[in-house]
């Protein structure tokens, strides 16, 4: 049965773009489903609502961390991190790749409030705890990662994924089914037809039904006959 995993994409949005294109095309070669940010790339209160719904779906977590904390949700917590936090509520398996070194990360791409710095840092922190991370420094490192991660992870830790609806069952048994159907069609006419043919006799009496039976009998008794009512 050809099955097909979805797997959600997790990392800040602008200054992932290369990574992100690379890892989405690495999960299509697996012949999995991509998702992720790219349905609202800036993202608020109401979409992370949507998200975690698309989040629901998916058999996989992907995280990719990088220089920038993301943005922040009224709560204060960067919507990546909350996604994170969703998926570990939800139980589903977490692929983390982390940048091995984030003050080699150019100056654009990195957080420049320190207190988002450090938020950073907790995030990163969180996630390696208790956990395999791989870690990365060049998104071209990142397909090759990505391949060798989820296709031990589908393998160890199977989930339910998706199938085409014609897949769901051997072609044979549907057209037993069929058969069966017309059988059944059949039947039914024949019912039908049964019911019709015997309402068009009028007073057709039942087994059970008592009949009554008036009339006149002739008997023969010592050379004599007799009518008797």
């Amino acid at each position: 049965m050809n099955k097909r995993y979805q797997v959600f994409v997790s990392s800040t949005y602008a200054d992932l773009k290369e990574e992100r294109a690379k890892v989405i095309q690495t999960i299509m070669e697996l012949d999995c489903i991509p998702a992720g940010m790219e349905i609202f790339p800036a993202i608020d209160e109401e979409q992370f609502e949507f998200i975690k719904k698309v989040i629901d779906d998916c058999d996989y977590y992907l995280l990719i961390i990088g220089g920038r904390y993301g943005s922040l949700s009224e709560e204060g917590i960067s919507y990546t991190e909350m996604e994170y936090d969703y998926a570990i509520q939800k139980n589903i398996k977490i692929i983390a790749f982390i940048h091995s070194n984030p003050d080699n990360i150019p100056f654009g791409k990195s957080e420049k409030d320190a207190e988002l710095r450090q938020k950073l840092q907790e995030f990163r922190d969180k996630v390696a705890t208790n956990r395999l991370v791989k870690f990365w420094s060049k998104a071209d490192e990142l397909p090759g990662l990505v391949a060798l991660s989820l296709s031990k992870t589908i393998k160890t830790y199977p989930a339910i994924g998706w199938i085409r609806a014609n897949e769901t069952a051997n072609p044979e048994l549907y057209i037993e089914i069929n058969d069966l159907r017309k059988e059944n069609q059949e039947l039914k006419e024949g019912i039908d037809l049964n019911k019709v043919t015997t309402n068009s006799l009028e007073n057709l009496a039942d087994y059970n039904d008592v009949i009554e039976i008036t009339g006149k009998h002739r008997f023969w008794h010592s050379g004599y006959k007799r009518d008797v009512d």
